[in-house]
């Protein structure tokens, strides 16, 4: 018999264990294993040298504190049945599932017309059926993953579990804050996790922290804003990513004119046919091509395309590849048209290239962020005399205004000659 109560060494948060054969079920599934070979960070580590950590670490983390937070909430007498939690466990294992490689950079060169959340939703369904179907068929008494869907898509009676999986202060925020700005380095990301858990509860369905906690909100809050400032939307990561787009864009623009270039089947696929949100389905071949597409399909690829005869695919691959990303700077307002037409003329001249295709070489991005969402899920406190209040209204030192400021960076990329 195999041990499937697995122990595993984190450098984040220690031991966490794999807490019965459900759960080892949906992680040894292909498509959560997939997760092992796409890093969480995308593009990060051309900024931070050890933000190689990858979706799976990622998840796994967020199982753990899924594990945690279920626990405290026990421990305040919230009722949680086994099932639950496992289907808890389950949902938050799958939540970034759809994820493809450099994230965000394939929904805007090889898909079109899908989010990776959407994705991410068809993925579990696969699973689900995977797993019924499988001679281990009696670890469930109903459908493997009914429950954890349920859960994930916010159809299950009891709200607060699926506030667990997505809301302002989740379990996956809180595991991605502290995992990131340990393999970054940056200090200022670093939340107090263990804390926030033990000060959960549950009130009218509705996750609650108590006031005791309230510091340990405003401090999580802060640290979100500071990493996507200094980490998520850092300019030199954005530069490569746009400078990544560009690369697979001029590909896609070579493959759908049937130019042969090098690349693996998986990548192939997206290349050379216009796959849409439409040609994704349980079963589909977008679906299984899709589940084989990681890190190193690009990263293979963009490096033989190094020595490409078209002149532009080869300029790209080799700036990108030998980090000679594009040097970006802030504009006050957006490039009008005369400013593009300037550039091409320019890039064309200086590349011998149409002026059509100089566009490559200079990219035009609006960063946008902010801390806390008045739509959303808010964020609230538990006072001693059961009254609730919004972390907007309860906090000494944040405001509603100050909360829900989103702060908004053009940049103008362009490519170093």
């Amino acid at each position: 018999m195999v041990n499937k109560r697995k122990i595993i060494n984190d450098p984040v948060f220690g031991f966490m264990t794999i807490p019965n054969e459900q759960v080892y079920a949906v992680l040894q599934h292909p498509y959560v294993q997939r997760l092992a070979r796409i890093r969480q960070l995308g593009l990060s580590n051309f900024v931070y040298p050890g933000a190689m950590h990858t979706r799976f670490s990622h998840s796994l983390g967020a199982m753990h504190l899924m594990q945690e937070g279920i626990q405290a909430l026990r421990n305040k007498g919230v009722e949680i049945s086994d099932s639950e939690a496992t289907a808890a466990q389950v949902a938050i294992l799958l939540h970034d599932i759809g994820h493809g490689p450099f994230s965000h950079v394939l929904e805007h060169t090889l898909v079109e017309g899908v989010t990776h959340e959407e994705i991410s939703l068809l993925m579990m369904e696969q699973i689900n059926e995977d797993l019924a179907s499988q001679e281990d068929r009696g670890l469930w008494d109903h459908r493997p993953l009914d429950e954890a869907i349920a859960i994930f898509q916010d159809r299950y009676p009891r709200h607060f579990l699926h506030q667990l999986i997505s809301s302002q202060l989740d379990v996956d925020r809180m595991d991605y804050l502290c995992r990131d700005s340990f393999f970054t380095g940056v200090q200022e990301g670093r939340v107090a996790s263990e804390r926030l858990l033990k000060m959960l509860n549950v009130v009218n369905d509705r996750l609650v922290v108590e006031v005791k906690g309230i510091y340990s909100v405003e401090k999580f809050l802060v640290a979100r804003r500071l990493m996507y400032w200094q980490v998520y939307l850092h300019k030199t990561s954005v530069a490569a990513e746009q400078l990544l787009i560009a690369v697979l864009a001029r590909a896609k623009e070579l493959a759908m004119s049937g130019k042969e270039i090098f690349c693996s089947p998986a990548l192939h696929y997206f290349l050379y046919q216009r796959v849409q949100g439409k040609d994704f389905y349980i079963g589909s071949e977008a679906m299984r091509q899709y589940a084989l597409l990681d890190d190193s399909d690009v990263l293979s690829a963009v490096k033989a395309w190094m020595s490409c005869d078209d002149r532009i695919l080869s300029l790209l691959s080799e700036a990108f590849t030998n980090r000679r990303l594009y040097r970006g700077r802030l504009l006050t307002e957006p490039l009008t048209e005369e400013d593009k037409k300037s550039l091409n003329r320019h890039y064309a001249a200086t590349f011998g290239v149409k002026e059509e295709e100089a566009h490559y070489f200079y990219s035009e991005h609006v960063s946008t962020s902010n801390t806390y969402s008045e739509k959303d899920d808010s964020i609230d406190i538990l006072y001693n005399d059961g009254t609730v209040r919004d972390i907007a209204s309860a906090s000494e030192i944040l405001d509603l205004q100050s909360l829900t400021r989103k702060p908004r960076k053009i940049y103008l990329f362009t490519f170093r000659e």
